[in-house]
């Protein structure tokens, strides 16, 4: 894992992590689209570029947030619970997991809430960006963006809310409150 982890330092990623993000950025799109109404291309492309968009963005803040901190980082996909999420959407919904940046070296609990809250915050910001596209690109992208940074609010294990709630709860609630406004903006 250190060679692999060394050459993103400067936060380009390279082959392995490039597949990764790519191939996350596609199955989220296509699960996203089947929701949004069928696998057909204008369902596709609004998807990559709206929930697809946000998780690129969401897990790239996470990435360089760690890289400005000193640490090392690296986005791997979970092709499990990426399947998953492809498979759900044929059941009406999604649950998606589609994998996380890791990261190594020492960090301070005031880096582990800014590298946690740059994911969500990301998300917010695309929500209020999508407020200003007019169409079903600029309401599908602020609503599932809205969403992205709410569940990833939810205090639980292995979720950004974990950390930002355990570390500054005025912080958390604040956060949990746009993004929960912003959801409901349509």
């Amino acid at each position: 894992m250190s060679s692999y982890i060394q050459d993103s330092r400067l936060g380009i990623p390279f082959y392995g992590e490039t597949f990764d993000l790519t191939a996350a950025w596609l199955v989220l799109g296509l699960a996203f689209a089947n929701l949004l109404g069928g696998l057909t291309i204008t369902s596709i492309l609004v998807a990559l570029l709206t929930a697809g968009l946000g998780f690129l963005v969401h897990e790239v803040a996470h990435k360089l947030v760690s890289i400005k901190f000193g640490l090392e980082a690296i986005f791997r996909a979970d092709y499990r619970f990426l399947a998953f999420a492809l498979l759900l959407s044929f059941a009406g919904f999604i649950f998606a997991a589609p994998g996380a940046v890791y990261t190594r070296g020492r960090r301070t609990a005031r880096q582990d809430l800014l590298i946690s809250l740059s994911g969500p915050l990301s998300n917010i910001g695309l929500a209020i960006f999508f407020l200003f596209i007019p169409g079903l690109v600029g309401a599908y992208g602020q609503y599932i963006n809205a969403w992205l940074a709410l569940f990833n609010m939810i205090p639980f294990a292995g979720l950004d809310g974990e950390t930002v709630y355990r570390e500054n709860k005025p912080i958390f609630f604040a956060v949990v409150g746009l993004a929960f406004y912003l959801s409901f903006l349509i």
